[in-house]
């Protein structure tokens, strides 16, 4: 077993910026850039940046558009032998200020959605085959009967990330287990969790009562917590000059799992899991 397999979304993410007030119907000028995007392939990204071998298990659609996006994940060494090629290539619009806060966004996930059960498919193949990672990465946007049969998978660390507030509540019912790490912001906790859960110390400790082995919850600026069965730890973020918001849950969740591969303690893991984040914020792509 090596490296770690990362199942779920992988599109292109078109991020527009401008300084200008955006009130409803405006038209301004500002910029547009488009990067690789989606859940799985941005872990797997972080991952590779971190130095561990990672592994995308995806769809990508089988136009241009899917072609140059699996040409640059490539690039950048994801392992990219059990991504999907089928329909077109799905989208995340999102609009941003110049503050990097997010304005709207739209998913297009169309490739996720219609090849799910296909994806689940592959997975279980690897497990019937004993193909299996170190380490399994879940986006939380996949279907709740492939997570539920993914969770199952016979793999020693498994990473599950919340998507959103939204889809966080589709969690609850999952079969949670000592084996997985859950990856949240309080707002996704608390939605998880069906309780107005204070603060990160509180909510961790919330979702691992709920199955979870352990979980990560951040909270924006505020001390995020991580907390196993050793108990709970907490960070304050490094401060930080934000220019972008989209992706950096997915950065702060790989890096952990890079560090805690790499055998960092709990509290090491944390820091070094939220300093990634911050540079994340921070950074803005060419």
């Amino acid at each position: 077993m090596s490296g770690v397999l990362c199942l779920g979304a992988a599109h292109w993410d078109m991020i527009a910026r401008t300084g200008h007030a955006l009130p409803p119907g405006a038209d301004v000028p500002g910029r547009i850039r488009r990067v690789p995007g989606g859940v799985a392939a941005n872990v797997a990204l972080g991952l590779v940046a971190a130095g561990c071998a990672a592994e995308l298990m995806a769809a990508i659609g089988a136009d241009a558009e899917g072609e140059a996006l699996l040409a640059a994940l490539k690039a950048d060494g994801v392992a990219c032998g059990e991504v999907l090629r089928e329909g077109r290539t799905g989208c995340y619009l999102a609009i941003e200020r110049a503050d990097g806060a997010l304005h709207a966004a739209v998913a297009d996930c169309v490739g996720l959605e219609a090849a799910a059960a296909a994806l689940g498919r592959a997975l279980a193949a690897r497990v019937h085959a004993r193909a299996l990672p170190c380490g399994l990465v879940l986006d939380g946007n996949l279907p709740v009967s492939v997570l539920k049969d993914a969770l199952g998978a016979p793999v020693p660390a498994i990473a599950l990330l919340a998507a959103s507030p939204e889809k966080a509540a589709s969690l609850r019912g999952l079969g949670l287990h000592q084996g997985v790490t859950l990856y949240a912001n309080l707002a996704e906790a608390r939605t998880i969790c069906g309780t107005p859960l204070p603060d990160t110390i509180a909510a961790a400790q919330a979702l691992r009562a709920r199955g979870a082995g352990a979980a990560l919850v951040t909270d924006g600026p505020r001390a995020a917590c991580f907390a196993d069965s050793t108990g709970p730890v907490s960070a304050s973020p490094p401060a930080a000059a934000i220019r972008r918001i989209t992706g950096a849950g997915d950065a702060l969740a790989a890096a952990h799992i890079a560090a805690r591969l790499a055998g960092l303690s709990p509290q090491a893991a944390l820091e070094a899991a939220l300093t990634a984040a911050a540079r994340h914020l921070e950074q803005i792509d060419p």
